[in-house]
């Protein structure tokens, strides 16, 4: 795992010097992303740096060192991330008679974009990675990112010059990178918790989209016009295409072939010249994952949890049973709030830019006490939207017909009265009822939850009710001083990928957005701030097109999400240790925020802090804000947002 950076600059003649400079200061922004080396590749002539820091995980040797040039002196590669199948591939190059000089997979990458070239490269690896290839001979910069986004790369225009890298601050680094905030994403952030791709929170800056990539020519930077990335790997249409060929095979059969592909992603993920555990939490993910590395591993294999003292967060004990049973040698660490409260003034640095989703803190906790023993950690990510983990898989439908038969005044009166209830008192009514309901079926977190269905119960439409739900603030613009909010994919409704059914659709869109700009935004951050290597086996691509040629029920099943994950798992771990509801991986934030956080959240959300800079409507966020103190709502996840955003231009300053 490792970091790039580089600029190319066609503009006007530059000196290597010069070019080095600008490498090595951005390159020293993404120090922690590659503590072990760090190197730098000019062309003066045109006008082209590319910078590397490494975090040595394959062949720990200097024959590792990037960036690195091709056998053939054609390419130059900066590249960031893991080729899981490097081994095989390099196989296959010998046979045709290559030599290589080293054992990494960066050498077997090169040699492969010289032998198949590099669209056909990318498809046919299996790993993540975004990487900057410079092709001396057609004088072009080829940018490009992994299927599922697991790595980032961000891209743009420093005056004359197209700067890119693995985070923003690379970028800001460049003295004629203007950094003017794009206040227009902020009615993103407010509405996702973070900022979709391809926006950044910076004007004339992007994200590369996955599965894509960017070439770029001199003739397109001296115009200052960059082409539309191109599309090697379409999610949508490989879940549509294997949805054309579904498995013809019984229920003990497709078990079988999920554990079998399942074991063999997690086995390529185990690949390292590192010390490598896993991070588990006690939820059916995470512990397939470390039930599939223990059955493979000859030692103990080390995993790591974090505790909470709340009771309603904390899922250490699960993850210890599961830990003694499985045999791992495991690693837990309770933190009290302060801990983790700790995390936050680190948050604006550690994501670049403002992102709100809160358990971006027990992530970076367990990414820290990971790194105290491994140098690379598996985690369970991306099972819930490959297998139908999320609760709005299982009850939109019925929820939808609940909201069909009913007319609109009685909607509105229900949705009326369930807001006036506060979340807590709700908890309490539901904890005297939950004792006739099985464990597997309860809810935590009810009042929480029941508010946020209340939020969806006059939505007129399914795709109406997904919107909302994937919404914090339903309509931002009401909370901000700019007058528009940019078009994505969720938004424009009409672009959204056609299957058969609107759970498969639902699982679809939060693969192609929640996905890649959340949960893997999340992790990779967390993890790299601490110089950890994370490897999420669920999104292999292999494992992803079996997901989806399987019928819909042997993923949901009498309304429980996750079937053939849970009988892969049964087959390790004894159910009573995993079943039970859905906990997610979060902490107290509205509890905190009412306590111990709120002489903090006080000073940003105060009437002058909000209207300095001219973003926020302030009486409109102080209105929230109130009704969060009061308990009447649960608003910690319109706050979060607003919160993280002020936390952030303010270092800015």
């Amino acid at each position: 795992m490792c970091g790039i950076t580089g600029c190319f600059v066609a503009s006007a003649p530059v000196s290597a010097d010069w070019l080095e400079e600008q490498a090595l200061a951005s390159m020293d922004e993404l120090r922690h992303r590659g503590p072990d080396d760090g190197g730098t590749w000019v062309d003066a002539g045109a006008g082209l740096a590319l910078g590397h820091r490494r975090l040595s995980v394959i062949d720990l040797s200097t024959q590792g060192h990037q960036p690195m040039v091709s056998a053939d002196n054609r390419f130059v590669i900066a590249f960031n991330g893991e080729i899981y199948n490097f081994r095989a591939l390099r196989t296959e190059l010998e046979t045709d008679g290559a030599t290589f000089r080293g054992h990494s997979d960066t050498e077997v990458l090169l040699a492969s974009i010289v032998r198949w070239g590099l669209v056909r490269t990318l498809q046919r690896v299996n790993g993540m990675l975004s990487l900057a290839l410079w092709d001396c001979r057609e004088r072009t910069l080829h940018l490009a990112r992994d299927r599922f986004g697991q790595k980032p790369l961000y891209y743009g225009w420093a005056d004359g010059a197209l700067v890119f890298g693995s985070e923003l601050s690379a970028l800001c680094r460049f003295p004629t990178f203007s950094g003017n905030i794009d206040r227009d994403s902020i009615a993103l952030l407010l509405r996702h918790s973070n900022i979709p791709a391809p926006y950044t929170i910076y004007h004339n800056c992007w994200k590369l989209m996955p599965g894509t990539v960017l070439s770029i020519d001199i003739a397109a930077i001296e115009r200052r016009a960059l082409p539309a990335p191109t599309i090697y790997w379409s999610t949508a249409e490989v879940a549509r295409d294997s949805l054309s060929k579904p498995l013809m095979i019984s229920s003990d059969n497709a078990v079988d072939a999920l554990e079998s592909l399942l074991r063999d992603a997690v086995g390529a993920c185990m690949v390292s010249d590192a010390p490598i555990g896993a991070f588990l939490s006690g939820g059916i993910d995470s512990s397939t994952i470390v039930a599939l590395m223990q059955a493979q591993s000859p030692e103990p294999v080390r995993t790591f949890s974090i505790g909470f003292t709340e009771s309603m967060y904390n899922e250490a004990g699960y993850a210890a049973k599961i830990a003694r049973h499985l045999g791992t040698d495991h690693t837990e660490l309770y933190v009290t709030p302060g801990d983790a409260q700790a995390v936050i003034p680190d948050l604006p640095q550690i994501y670049d830019e403002p992102f709100a989703d809160s358990s971006q803190i027990p992530t970076h906790l367990v990414s820290r006490l990971a790194r105290e023993h491994v140098t690379v950690s598996l985690s369970g990510d991306g099972g819930d939207e490959l297998f139908g983990g999320y609760n709005r898989y299982t009850w939109s439908r019925n929820l939808m017909l609940v909201i069909n038969m009913l007319p609109p005044r009685v909607r509105r009166w229900a949705v009326r009265h369930a807001l006036e209830v506060a979340p807590d008192r709700l908890d309490r009514i539901y904890t005297k009822l939950a004792t006739v309901i099985p464990n597997s079926r309860k809810e935590f977190r009810f009042g929480e939850k029941l508010h946020k269905l209340a939020e969806v119960f006059d939505a007129r439409t399914k795709e109406e009710m997904y919107w909302r739900l994937v919404s914090q603030w339903k309509n931002p613009m009401d909370a901000l001083l700019g007058d528009y909010e940019p078009p994505t994919l969720l938004s424009r409704q009409t672009e959204w990928p056609v299957v058969p059914n609107f759970t498969q659709q639902m699982m679809l869109l939060d693969t192609l957005v929640y996905l890649p700009d959340d949960i893997l935004v999340k992790l990779d951050r967390a993890s790299m701030a601490v110089s950890l290597e994370s490897r999420v086996p669920f999104l292999d691509h292999r494992v992803f097109e079996f997901a989806w040629s399987l019928p819909g029920s042997l993923k949901i099943r009498k309304g429980q999400g996750k079937w053939i994950l849970r009988k892969v798992l049964e087959r390790h771990v004894p159910p009573t240790l995993f079943d039970r509801p859905k906990m997610g991986f979060g902490v107290p934030i509205g509890d905190w925020l009412r306590g111990s956080l709120r002489e903090w959240a006080e000073d940003l959300l105060s009437p002058d802090a909000l209207k300095q800079g001219g973003y926020f409507r302030a009486e409109v966020v102080q209105k929230v804000w109130q009704s969060h103190l009061a308990g009447n709502r649960e608003q910690q996840y319109r706050l979060w947002p607003v919160l993280m955003f002020q936390s952030w231009v303010r270092g800015l300053r």
